[in-house]
């Protein structure tokens, strides 16, 4: 008995070495006949089993959920008229899923039904409202299919997740009014009276590509992707062709260059740090519901608690299907693992810990019929989240061309021209969801239960296909992992999925106060004195932030506000802080300073005293923690001092001075100016797109400041006097000082030599007159390495 891949767990078993063997000797067998190679040996071609695209039927192949026979059944459904006609369209698109059959492993299992089915009336209404659409953003598909989906989805009363794209601020409002302009895009499109395109799901992602507090604090419920199911690990992409004018404004970024999401432990490094996000959500929207999103892996039931106790209010947990439009080739076919496995163990865990009753937990991962609602809500999920399929009921065919910008019906490009053959109309999606919610009722029915809560958890209903005959192996075991029953312990509670979701959790802080409730509220000033803070005083300003985002859209303009602060500030001070707001801190803070920075002017000084004795200095001293900046959007920030680790990671339009920072500064930055005026750690630059930096070098050593970057992204130009970056500099110096009473700042205008500073530009800003390091052209500074 050989023993491979030791350590590696497998839930489900699988193939032995005799069943490898066997089928290595088929492909071998089915292979064709190449030719000759350069050494005269005989080739031989592998033959296409429709690994990647789907054949044609009858050409053999592997099959495919997704393919474009599936495409075209579900289609003739959603475009029929008629309701009988259109159920009877319907089943022919479950009934080709269900004869090609099994895809996954709830494929694998079949109900126990009742024997006295269930007569209750069951409402459609009540189904609908937990389904939710994936996080595909805007970018990655066009604004017509972008916005169909989430017409659709609010006409259901369910919620369409608007990605990590972000969300233009017009979707707020009704779609009928300004049809001729603002939705001129949409004409085409069947509008009825009360028509919203607003997400209700907005997704808070590690790119943080458009998340503003504006965009926050208009959320019913906010997404945090920890993972996503299809490509573990990784960020998210969209290529340069795919970023347009209208793209670049709702995402601060630079038309034409592809935009990188970080993986997702760059601003989350642990438990702790997710409870923070969490925290700082709910500090600028305390109405929403937060949620985590969750890849189904071996172990996800502990991390499932973790994520309950840091104060999520929905935890979703996401199997490896999916993915076709935004992730590598390999992540779709050998990342993750099915939904099934996940979510069994996570409401287990959950359940026999406590805590189940704290959370809605969703699932997706390939969602496509009732019966596919009806399992996971066995296993134990509550809402459910449908991404292809959606996708595919708005018109796409799965041509599988999404990161080329050609999609051939312009559900996946921003080609106008393309984007002028989108078929889908809202009604296609209710269409779609309504037949759905029609099957899951039925199903529902005949296990005996009277609403879909009732199902949620109830795995005795759920056994083994009777003829389980898989071709590849015989070692295969899905009962003792998905159906394991949950065992009765110390802390296990009897759980029943509540008849709504509860509201959004209280903030994980004594007696849920905030800081800022003292100075947020009708009739309540904010003080001319500083207010004095200690570490334990999180998200700062947060609060603040939110509800003059919120004023700001039922009032119009809002007065600006200046607030004074002195301590030790505790982590995210400042976070997503706006433009009507002026801070100052005299004093220091923590990690995560002005996250998601949206307009406000702040700036952090040490006491004035400090430095009097003349042995203090603060260019030599660190004055604020990690992660600062990350994710901001625009406004200026000045710190007397230097920065910890990843400043101004994804960076996207706000000017800053700082006096020394550690690695990975201005990683994944696509837009704004960052002026560092002391040393820095490695790997400056990484994955930057756009933007420009600015590094202090009075050695004028050209091969040290090019050991600190990452050269594949950026390039260093050393800065002459009389030129634009030059000026750009010094405004910067007198501004900082101006807000900081920084010596340092002082001494270097008054010594102010150009060449002791070198420009880190990547390739979109390189020609750009505003960038220019010489009075009349622009010359590359030579790196000998």
């Amino acid at each position: 008995d050989v023993k491979v891949f030791k350590g590696t767990a497998s839930r489900v078993g699988g193939l032995d070495f005799a069943e490898l063997q066997k089928e290595t000797a088929s492909l071998v067998k089915d292979s064709a006949y190449g030719g000759l190679d350069a050494d005269d040996v005989k080739v031989f071609k592998l033959s296409n089993y429709g690994f990647i695209n789907a054949l044609q039927k009858g050409r053999g192949g592997e099959e495919h959920a997704n393919s474009p026979r599936v495409a075209k059944l579900l289609h003739a459904s959603v475009r029929e008229d008629d309701p009988v006609e259109r159920k009877n369209k319907y089943n022919d698109f479950v009934k080709e899923l269900t004869e090609t059959a099994p895809f996954g492993l709830r494929d694998l299992l079949q109900f126990k039904y009742a024997d006295t089915p269930s007569d209750a009336d069951i409402s459609l209404r009540e189904i609908t409202e937990r389904f939710v659409t994936g996080g595909m953003s805007l970018g990655a598909l066009s604004r017509e299919t972008h916005e169909s989906l989430a017409m659709a989805m609010n006409r259901l009363g369910a919620a369409s997740n608007s990605g990590e794209g972000g969300e233009d601020k017009v979707r707020n409002d009704h779609v009928g009014e300004n049809r001729d302009t603002t939705w001129k895009h949409l004409r085409g499109k069947s509008i009825v009276a009360g028509d919203i395109a607003q997400s209700q799901i907005r997704q808070v992602a590690s790119g943080r590509f458009g998340v503003t507090a504006p965009y926050l604090a208009a959320a019913a419920q906010i997404e945090i992707k920890v993972a996503q199911g299809a490509k573990p690990g990784e960020g998210g992409q969209l290529p340069g062709q795919k970023v347009d004018s209208y793209i670049a404004s709702v995402r601060a970024a630079t038309e034409g260059v592809t935009l990188i999401s970080p993986p997702p432990h760059h601003d989350i490094y642990s438990i702790e740090d997710l409870a923070q996000l969490i925290f700082d959500l709910k500090a600028i929207n305390p109405k929403a519901r937060i949620s985590v999103k969750l890849v189904s892996i071996i172990g996800i039931g502990t991390v499932a608690c973790g994520v309950a106790k840091a104060g999520a209010d929905v935890i979703q947990i996401s199997g490896h299907d999916g993915g076709s439009g935004a992730a590598a080739i390999s992540s779709i076919k050998h990342a993750g693992a099915p939904v099934e496995l996940g979510l069994a163990e996570s409401h287990t865990t959950l359940v026999e810990n406590g805590l189940r009753g704290l959370v809605t937990v969703r699932a997706d991962g390939g969602v496509r019929t009732g019966a596919d609602v009806v399992k996971l809500a066995l296993l134990g999920a509550e809402e459910f989240g449908f991404g292809t399929v959606a996708m595919v009921a708005a018109g796409c065919v799965m041509a599988r061309v999404c990161h080329t910008n050609n999609c051939p019906v312009g559900v996946a490009t921003q080609k106008e021209k393309l984007r002028a053959r989108v078929r889908g109309e809202p009604e296609d999606v209710t269409r779609y969801f309504e037949s759905v919610a029609e099957e899951t009722a039925d199903i529902l029915k005949k296990l005996g239960l009277k609403s879909l809560r009732e199902a949620v958890g109830r795995i005795d209903l759920l056994e083994l296909v009777d003829d389980m005959n898989l071709s590849k192996t015989t070692r295969f075991d899905v009962a003792t992992t998905v159906l394991k029953p949950i065992e009765k312990g110390l802390f296990t509670q009897d759980f029943v999925a509540p008849a709504e979701p509860a509201p959004s959790r209280a903030l994980l802080c004594p007696a849920g106060i905030h800081f800022d409730d003292q100075y947020v509220g009708e009739g309540k000033a904010i003080s001319k004195e500083p207010y004095y803070l200690v570490n334990t005083d999180r998200a700062v300003g947060t609060r603040l932030a939110g509800d003059i985002a919120r004023r700001q859209r039922a009032e119009g303009k809002i007065q600006p506000v200046e607030l004074k602060y002195t301590g030790a500030a505790g982590q995210s001070f400042m976070a997503f802080a706006v433009s009507e707001m002026k801070v100052s801190l005299e004093g220091d803070a923590n990690d995560y300073v002005c996250k998601g920075l949206s307009g406000a002017h702040v700036s952090i000084f040490p006491p004035r005293e400090a430095e009097a004795n003349g042995v203090f200095e603060a260019k030599n001293s660190v004055i604020i923690g990690n992660t600062c900046l990350y994710g901001a959007t625009s406004g200026k920030f000045f710190a007397a001092g230097q920065s910890g680790d990843r400043f101004g990671v994804r960076n996207s339009g706000v000017q800053a001075v700082i006096e020394g920072a550690g690695d990975h500064c201005c990683e994944y930055m696509t837009n704004g100016v960052v002026l560092v005026l002391g040393p820095t750690g490695i790997n400056v630059g990484s994955g930057m797109t756009g933007g420009v930096a600015y590094l202090y070098d009075p050695s004028v050593n050209d091969d040290m400041i090019a050991g600190r970057l990452k050269l594949t992204n950026v390039k260093p130009r050393r800065v002459q006097n009389g030129s634009p970056a030059a000026d750009t500099i010094k405004r910067l110096l007198r501004e900082h000082h101006e807000a900081t009473a920084s010596k340092h700042a002082k001494h270097l205008l008054e010594n102010f030599d150009a060449s002791h500073f070198c420009q880190v530009v990547p390739p979109s800003e390189e020609d750009k007159p505003h960038h220019a390091v010489v009075a009349d052209s622009v010359e590359e500074m030579a790196v000998s390495r």
